[in-house]
């Protein structure tokens, strides 16, 4: 998938905008609902501080450096070294692509049945891929002037979808028990799942900083709001259900054109980056050919295998790329050290373990500030006191 010129500011505010106008966003916000308003939407902001803190960081590196996501691990982790992160990469986006799919195929099922008297998630599974398809055919730069008018739609429409669910009547309440630290980390847990992305769009902008900035202000303003709409929708309409909502208040079409248009804006990041991610691995196979790959098998993922509970897996992308972007973030910005030409950088590995270790066993704990902020600090400090010895014992050595 060679790029195809500059990817222009506006245009980059279009792809993130895409990419958190999304039916799981919707959905991960009602889980939140025990909370209630006021705390939800308390939890659902910080969530979406901590966790959009590291996402401006990993793609400022990409745009420092003119390197894409899984490029720019190798500053940190070696040439070899990236490739352990990059295939966890291409596996965790096309679980992404298979979550995203059948999310949205289940729910234009649901509104496409009042019409056709057919359930069948299955089919729109298929015609959400293939449109996902296109998407790549037509490339990321090519995509503006059918950005332009998606967004727009699609913004239109997710006001509409606002004034429905906070038009409901609060009495209805929400069941379940769910704590503040909890909520927290659930909001933190989806900016935190593109990760290991970001740097492909913001590496090469025509503005590489402002991108990187505006891209993350775009993705938080749109992520927050959409849960606070599953937020909403689960307290004020007694429903979690998007789809049921959309088709109660008469959308028809419009909600068709919401849940479909919505994921594939969202998948085709995934599948994008998927090629990408792959190109840092072998260019045997190009970055559009593996696009089209991770795109076949997140499709049959979802139309073969059914995926439920899938904030476990949000919480596994964060154990795994958290503690990935924090040693990036401390060879890059605190230590200023570039492992790029090294085979493998194990030292750093043995960092990323820890950080690993510290993430699973933290989720056990119970934190008003969830636990990715936590183990982040914790690890950036000490991968810096880690880093700051060892220098001084080589300047030691190199003197003796």
């Amino acid at each position: 998938m060679k790029d195809l010129g500059k990817i222009t500011v506006f245009n980059s505010a279009l792809i993130w905008f895409g990419a958190a106008v999304s039916i799981a966003e919707i959905l991960t916000g009602s889980l939140i609902a025990p909370l209630g308003f006021s705390k939800g939407v308390a939890a659902i902001v910080i969530g979406h501080v901590i966790g959009c803190i590291p996402l401006y960081l990993a793609g400022l590196v990409g745009a420092k450096s003119g390197k894409s996501a899984m490029e720019t691990v190798k500053i940190s982790f070696g040439q070899k070294g990236s490739i352990f992160f990059s295939v966890l990469n291409v596996t965790q986006l096309v679980g992404w692509t298979a979550v995203m799919i059948i999310a949205g195929g289940r729910a234009v099922a649901i509104v496409a049945e009042r019409y056709t008297g057919m359930y069948s998630p299955a089919f729109w599974c298929l015609v959400i891929g293939l449109l996902i398809m296109v998407w790549v055919v037509v490339g990321i730069k090519n995509l503006e002037k059918v950005n332009v008018f998606t967004m727009t739609a699609l913004f239109t429409l997710t006001v509409l979808l606002s004034f429905i669910v906070f038009g409901g009547d609060s009495s209805t309440g929400a069941s379940g028990v769910m704590s503040f630290g909890s909520a927290v980390e659930l909001s933190a847990a989806m900016p935190l799942s593109w990760l290991p992305l970001i740097s492909d769009y913001t590496h090469n902008s025509s503005s590489p900083r402002r991108t990187a900035l505006i891209s993350v202000l775009v993705y938080f303003a749109v992520s927050t709001w959409m849960y606070m709409i599953g937020l909403g929708a689960s307290i004020f309409t007694g429903e979690t259900d998007i789809a049921k909502i959309m088709m109660g208040a008469g959308l028809g079409i419009a909600a068709v054109f919401i849940i479909v248009v919505s994921t594939v804006t969202t998948t085709f990041l995934d599948v994008y980056s998927a090629g990408i991610s792959f190109s840092s691995v072998t260019n045997m196979v190009s970055s559009k050919t593996t696009a089209f790959i991770a795109c076949i098998a997140g499709t049959a993922i979802a139309v073969f295998t059914p995926i439920e509970q899938y904030e476990n897996f949000l919480f596994l992308i964060g154990s795994v790329f958290a503690p990935m972007i924090s040693i990036l973030i401390v060879d890059f910005f605190i230590l200023k050290k570039d492992h790029f030409q090294e085979s493998i950088n194990l030292s750093n590995f043995v960092l990323w373990a820890i950080g690993f270790a510290m993430y699973r066993a933290c989720m056990q704990v119970e934190t008003p500030l969830g636990n990715t902020l936590p183990v982040m600090v914790a690890l950036i400090v000490f991968a810096t006191v880690v880093g700051k010895i060892r220098k001084e014992d080589k300047n030691v050595c190199s003197d003796n």
